[in-house]
């Protein structure tokens, strides 16, 4: 399948490169970033995030593209598309996600870079469909899911089945967005 990549202003969403991994320890091991996730990342975890991202590139054309700054060149964190790999209501799906450095948050890469990838989504996959969810406490991330014309569907929440009963982080937020949606609010 070949692999798709896009861009905009200012960013690149690309494949991943073996020089990417030191950028890619730094933004896992960063408590404030990974705040949302069971915890950090050491290097080897995040050598295998690496492997697996580029492994659903080739599977799939597309991933969580490694999130590259036209201007400085330097790797802010990633954003893409990704197959959900778990059991859940909503499933099969393919989901949205970002992660970003802190020192990139609140500059509106996040949602440049999430218009990017529904546009992939939509218009080069041909997908009808697109999920992102997250923990309720991350209301920034909720709010670039509605800032790209996400819905919330209380309904679709669920316990995240990779997080043990009663885990703090179990209760996941689902939000949706259909392709006649996307097209509606271009």
């Amino acid at each position: 399948m070949p692999l798709i990549e896009t861009s905009t202003e200012r960013l690149l969403l690309r494949a991943w490169r073996d020089s990417d991994l030191p950028a890619l320890v730094a933004l896992n091991a960063d408590a404030e970033v990974m705040r949302h996730f069971p915890a950090p990342l050491d290097a080897e975890q995040s050598a295998q995030l690496l492997a697996r991202l580029r492994a659903h590139h080739e599977q799939h054309g597309f991933t969580f593209w490694a999130l590259q700054r036209r201007d400085s060149g330097e790797l802010i964190g990633f954003t893409g598309l990704a197959q959900v790999g778990f059991e859940a209501p909503f499933v099969p799906a393919v989901e949205i996600g970002w992660r970003l450095a802190r020192a990139h948050w609140r500059q509106g890469y996040a949602g440049e870079a999430a218009r990017a990838a529904l546009a992939v989504a939509f218009e080069q996959l041909g997908l009808d469909e697109v999920v992102s969810f997250t923990v309720p406490a991350n209301l920034p991330s909720q709010a670039v899911m509605r800032s790209i014309g996400m819905q919330r569907d209380e309904a679709g929440d669920f316990l995240h089945p990779r997080l043990p009963e009663g885990h703090p982080l179990q209760l996941h937020v689902l939000h949706r967005i259909r392709r006649e949606q996307w097209e509606a609010g271009r």
